[in-house]
């Protein structure tokens, strides 16, 4: 394995009416480079790297980020919640229980989704 983690942020875009939203308008430009920051400040280049995702399906959560090879998933990412997650998930091997995605994360994707559908 090239990296010892990858970190993928969205930075997917969608038109401004779109019920969907974007993880760019939510600040995810802004995360990964926070996390380009973060490693090259750790000197962690070539070990760890901070990729730009196209839409990893999860928009309506907020700025959404994955890092493998752990398949740690966070959803509504804010800004000052990357040195957390750096420090707990990239140096460590341990999640931010209070970002990171469950079962109920994606059943409230589903429930926003079912919604957005009805009222088309």
């Amino acid at each position: 394995m090239k990296y010892d983690k990858h970190i993928f942020i969205c930075i997917n875009e969608r038109a401004e009416q779109s019920a969907k939203g974007d993880c760019t308008r939510n600040g995810g430009k802004e995360i990964r480079m926070r996390f380009v920051q973060l490693i090259e400040e750790y000197g962690l280049k070539g070990k760890v790297r901070a990729n730009k995702s196209g839409c990893l399906d999860a928009c309506e959560m907020g700025a959404a980020i994955v890092i493998y090879p752990d398949g740690i998933w966070y959803t509504k990412v804010q800004l000052e919640d990357v040195d957390e997650i750096f420090k707990t998930s990239v140096l460590g091997n341990g999640i931010v229980e209070r970002i990171a995605s469950t079962q109920e994360t994606w059943e409230e994707l589903n429930r926003i989704r079912s919604s957005n559908r009805l009222s088309i």
